[in-house]
């Protein structure tokens, strides 16, 4: 690699572009952008960054634009873009969930399946996905390209709309009612088909991903550490759930040992009380910011 090569890397702007600026600072990549700036500035002196809107990311990275992004499986299936899915991050806007394109229409509707939408209008924004699902069903509706604010355009303008979704409050809100789920998306690292024979393109993108998927990992998860008496071992070691088995360490006072372990977050309000009931002192919670398997 020469110093004037480098990686350019495509994030995705809008809903997703928060969530992923945090998860690339957990993964030990500190990323800066000017208020009306698309270029973040990233502290790697291999990558270039550029925010796009994830819709458009796969087919840059499918052209040679750019040599790598992020962008969701319902963009990379909508588009048809040929690109190397190097790896699956499952995060979203509001967390760890993925997102799903769902069929909806409205709670007064007659309609209760995908095939009662024979001949009827469907509005979304991701069209071929939706005419695929709807191919595979056998059923033939017209299916119109939508600009945004989708959940109002029923009933007066469409039937049905096809639309993403991380919670269903927004369509519970505009008094929708989902049918069918057409699609599960996450969050897909994907590469461009050349970059990804050039070697150290592969090993950078290697790279980063194994961070970031360490950095997911760790999301909801806390380290645990605490001492415990030998007689009380087997006590306290069946209260704790881990990632393989809790590290154990022998302490100065030959009756003692420490332990340590990794468990989900939400479990130590209710682990805590339990471990020091069964004989575990100096017990100490510390946040993680990677885990790699």
């Amino acid at each position: 690699m020469t110093e004037a090569e480098k990686l350019i890397l495509g994030l995705p702007a809008g809903s997703l572009q928060k969530s992923t600026f945090e998860m690339f600072k957990k993964a030990g990549f500190n990323l800066y952008l000017d208020e009306r700036s698309y270029f973040p500035y990233i502290d790697d002196e291999v990558l270039d960054c550029i925010l796009i809107r994830a819709q458009e990311i796969p087919r840059y990275v499918a052209s040679g634009v750019l040599d790598a992004g992020i962008s969701g499986k319902d963009w990379i299936t909508e588009t048809s873009a040929d690109v190397v899915e190097v790896a699956e991050l499952t995060y979203s806007r509001q967390g760890l969930k993925p997102v799903k394109l769902v069929l909806a229409v409205p709670n007064e509707s007659a309609v209760q399946s995908v095939k009662e939408l024979q001949g009827k209008k469907i509005a979304t924004e991701l069209v071929e996905v939706t005419k695929n699902y709807l191919k595979k069903h056998n059923v033939e509706a017209c299916v119109e390209f939508s600009w945004g604010a989708t959940e109002v355009k029923p009933p007066a303008l469409v039937d049905a709309i096809a639309e993403l979704t991380e919670t269903g409050r927004s369509l519970k809100a505009n008094n929708l009612r989902i049918i069918d789920t057409i699609l599960i998306s996450t969050p897909r690292f994907i590469v461009n088909r050349e970059s990804w024979k050039v070697g150290w393109k592969r090993s950078k993108v290697e790279q980063v991903v194994t961070l970031l998927k360490g950095a997911l990992l760790a999301e909801n998860k806390v380290g645990l550490k605490l001492n415990v008496n030998k007689n009380n071992l087997p006590k306290v070691l069946a209260l704790l759930p881990a990632l393989r088995k809790p590290t154990i360490s022998q302490l100065h006072e030959e009756s003692w040992v420490a332990v340590e372990t990794v468990i989900d977050e939400k479990t130590v309000r209710e682990l805590v009380y339990k471990l020091k009931e069964a004989g575990a002192e100096g017990i100490i919670e510390y946040s993680l910011n990677k885990i790699i398997p």
